[in-house]
């Protein structure tokens, strides 16, 4: 992937630079010698050091992570933090931008009326997010915290929660990746293109040494205000269903 910009920008928030890190070898208790904890968890204060411990949790260490996360000031307004829902081993994984105010509340994904959209978009695919079946997806955000009023993600906190979204994809290797909205689809592609010049085409995406595709579309709580282009955003979960079809993994 080429590195932009914004991403480059990212990293340097990080402290990454233009590459990821690698996995450390050195026991927790080293790492915690080598600089302390800032979560209460494994993840270590130096910014590679905490992704790649991230890049190395099991589902249950993540989510208890995202849990204790004080990693960016989101913290301090947050009710809870929003981890996903959904079947760990899905084929379709769906990734939105922030939690609102009723996910802040009930510590899930797509609740309310934007949720119900979302819903309603993939039942008429005879998808879901119930279930353990081929049919059910997996759904998470960029950010695992809702931003104070619903305003925009700030790059820093995008940084911060980008190897928690990383480990997410990892974990549940998908065959085909929807991301919806504008913050969500730059934080996954390290792009600054508008999702208008993204949508209608499949994204190749390195993740853990396998490609994937990703379909960008609009977020549905965007849809709520602009009804005239839910046709554009059908059209992309079509898109995404040819393209997870042509993966040969149902």
């Amino acid at each position: 992937m080429t590195l932009d910009a914004r991403r480059a920008g990212i990293w340097r928030a990080m402290g990454l630079g233009p590459i990821y890190a690698l996995r450390s070898t050195a026991p927790v208790e080293l790492r915690e010698q080598r600089g302390g904890f800032e979560t209460g968890g494994e993840l270590a204060q130096a910014p590679a050091d905490r992704a790649a411990v991230i890049g190395g949790l099991p589902w249950e260490g993540l989510r208890t992570e995202v849990a204790a996360c004080r990693a960016c000031t989101l913290c301090q307004t947050r009710k809870q933090t929003v981890f996903g829902i959904g079947n760990v081993n899905a084929s379709w994984m769906l990734i939105g931008e922030a939690p609102g105010s009723e996910e802040d509340q009930r510590g899930e994904p797509f609740v309310g009326q934007a949720g119900r959209l979302l819903n309603n978009m993939l039942q008429s695919l005879g998808m879901s997010r119930e279930g353990l079946t081929n049919r059910s997806v997996y759904i998470a955000n960029a950010l695992k915290c809702r931003p104070p009023g619903n305003r925009n993600p700030q790059p820093e906190e995008v940084a911060r929660c980008e190897p928690f979204l990383r480990r997410q994809v990892e974990l549940v290797d998908p065959a085909v990746i929807v991301v919806m909205g504008r913050f969500a689809a730059q934080s996954l592609l390290g792009s600054n293109a508008s999702i208008a010049s993204l949508r209608g085409r499949a994204h190749p995406i390195t993740v853990a040494r396998r490609e994937i595709p990703v379909i960008v579309t609009y977020h549905p709580a965007y849809l709520l205000r602009n009804l005239a282009d839910k046709a554009k955003a059908w059209a992309d979960l079509c898109l995404a269903h040819t393209t997870h079809r042509e993966a040969g993994r149902d």
